[in-house]
């Protein structure tokens, strides 16, 4: 699955009363790259996902999206879908793994969203049946839908006004609706830009497929780090990644939580684990050098937990 650059552009049209055109702003850290951050936490849900949660809503009849909207998410999509069908007046079901944050949970319901907290098997289930039994609404799915990578589409194009000169782009991989959202549109655009997803060593499927050739299952450990993560690859998204990245760089705990803290010293922004991921890529330099853009997926984190991690 993929997408062009006039799908991504056309999502800017649809969703650009709802999403903001987030600021690329340099990484104040000592790195081997000039190191840009691209803050995706500054959105309205603190999270890239109301690009895509926006664009299917704004493309889907009114009519199916009446009996209101489901989807399966650990926190940030949740807050995208559920952020939308308030604006237009429908009802969310949310399906949760039970490992979810409670301060991403908290704030799915501060938005009118229904939260159902299932085993993380049943929860990996609905990504793939596109429903939950009981429920009749509208699946959205959270990174294998065209109009979603579209949507994340549009920070391609927003890389490429603000840095024309952009060599390298470090994205973190969760299901692969945004780097390959990003990455289709950049291959368009601008196909001299390396691209890099970026994961964590609690679950790196992507890693582990791209090295044998073929989607592989992963053990999945729980972290933090709950804003990327699974035990597979989709087949339809492996594909695209095969296509469209350069590789996947995996990121420690400790990577990661150095990244944090790094980022919420100096340049006074707090930013989730799987937005640290692509920053501790950008950091040690195994991206390489010249001007590179770590994509600050999200900073919604307990502030308690952020404390403890940053100490």
């Amino acid at each position: 699955m993929s997408i062009t650059a006039a799908e991504a552009r056309d999502a800017r049209r649809n969703i650009e009363s709802v999403a903001l055109r987030t600021p690329l702003i340099r990484c104040n850290a000592d790195a081997p790259a000039n190191l840009y951050l691209k803050l995706e936490n500054l959105q309205p849900i603190g999270s890239f996902k109301i690009r895509g949660a926006a664009n299917v809503m704004a493309r889907t009849p009114r009519e199916r999206l009446a009996r209101g909207v489901l989807t399966a998410s650990a926190g940030n999509m949740a807050q995208g879908v559920a952020f939308c069908a308030r604006r237009i007046g429908v009802g969310a079901t949310i399906i949760a793994p039970d490992s979810a944050p409670a301060t991403k949970i908290r704030a799915v319901e501060r938005m009118g969203g229904r939260v159902i907290k299932v085993p993380f098997a049943d929860w990996w289930r609905t990504f793939e049946t596109r429903s939950y039994p009981g429920i009749e609404a509208t699946f959205i799915h959270a990174f294998d839908d065209p109009d979603v990578m579209a949507g994340n589409g549009t920070i391609a194009l927003e890389l490429l006004e603000d840095l024309p000169d952009l060599e390298a782009v470090v994205i973190p991989w969760g299901g692969g609706g945004l780097s390959c959202g990003i990455a289709a549109v950049l291959r368009e655009l601008a196909p001299r830009v390396r691209i890099y997803a970026a994961e964590i060593e609690t679950a790196a499927p992507l890693a582990a497929s791209l090295a044998a050739g073929e989607p592989r299952q992963v053990e999945y450990q729980p972290s933090f780090v709950d804003g990327i993560g699974s035990k597979m690859v989709f087949p339809g998204m492996f594909d695209s990644a095969r296509n469209l990245l350069i590789e996947s760089l995996v990121v420690t705990l400790t990577e990661a939580a150095d990244a944090m803290k790094m980022v919420a010293e100096r340049n006074r922004i707090i930013i989730e684990g799987a937005a640290a991921c692509a920053v501790a890529v950008g950091l040690s330099g195994r991206a390489g050098s010249g001007k590179i853009v770590a994509i600050v997926s999200g900073g919604n984190i307990d502030l308690d937990r952020f404390a403890q991690l940053v100490n």
